[in-house]
């Protein structure tokens, strides 16, 4: 698919099950957009394809880590290679992204269907970026969109964040969310929304998780891309989705059974 407008300059395209936004506006220069998130491995070659059809040109201030699972930092390498450009994350992230940590393995058992029970061969191994890894300003500042801020949403990984536009409350949560049961291949495969935490096989902390969500709750966002799932638009349906997530968050994303409980 190619890439949708969410918001005022800002564009997200699904790469096979996991989506990545691109931030700037169309025909901007070098250094004047940013991409967050890198999908799967092999994804460079259609992310790059997506950039130039939105006509940006050079590269992009940096490129965003939500969190540094295998399937949102799967071309990161190589397009910070060829862009020459950043890597930014979370201080507490950023030992995914130096070779430092591996992520704890995922939990087949939490139930749900396929996807769940396929983790157990997901990679989670530390990649390497060396000085292209940078940790994002403590203050919450974006380098390169002033406009936006980040803020910490962690449950689903320890340094998992979201980036938030005030003017118009634009959000871009990664895996803090999800508005498809992404442990269900069926669902993976047509898309079917659903109101949905994060991707239970791979949560390691539910409570940081549903502080995490309402902290979201409360940015009262009018546009929400997550990482996993079609986007929500409009303050009254935005509303309605992270109120409901919210208020039975602990039934709705929280599995029977997980390691991780």
């Amino acid at each position: 698919m190619r890439a949708e407008r969410l918001a005022r300059n800002v564009f997200w395209k699904r790469l096979l099950m996991v989506n990545v936004v691109f931030i700037g506006e169309p025909g901007a220069g070098d250094g004047e957009w940013a991409l967050v998130d890198a999908g799967l491995p092999l994804s460079a070659d259609a992310i790059e394809r997506e950039a130039k059809r939105l006509g940006y040109r050079g590269a992009p201030c940096g490129i965003f880590i939500t969190h540094a699972h295998f399937d949102h930092v799967g071309a990161v390498r190589e397009l910070s290679r060829r862009w020459s450009a950043p890597v930014y994350a979370q201080e507490r992230e950023l030992p995914h992204l130096t070779g430092r940590a591996a992520y704890p393995t995922p939990d087949p058992s939490v139930g749900g269907g396929w996807m769940s029970r396929l983790s157990i061969l997901y990679p989670t191994k530390a990649i390497d970026l060396g000085e292209a890894a940078r940790a994002l300003p403590a203050d919450g500042t974006v380098p390169g969109l002033p406009d936006w801020r980040w803020i910490a949403t962690p449950g689903h990984t320890d340094g998992h964040l979201s980036l938030f536009r005030e003017s118009d409350r634009t959000l871009i949560g990664g895996d803090a969310f999800a508005t498809v049961q992404q442990e269900s291949l069926g669902a993976v495969l047509t898309q079917r929304s659903a109101v949905h935490g994060p991707p239970a096989y791979l949560t390691t902390d539910w409570e940081a998780a549903y502080r995490s969500t309402l902290a979201i709750r409360d940015l009262r966002p009018h546009a929400a891309v997550p990482g996993h799932g079609l986007p929500i638009v409009g303050e009254f349906d935005c509303g309605a989705y992270f109120e409901l997530l919210c208020d039975h968050f602990h039934d709705i994303a929280v599995p029977k059974q997980s390691k991780f409980l």
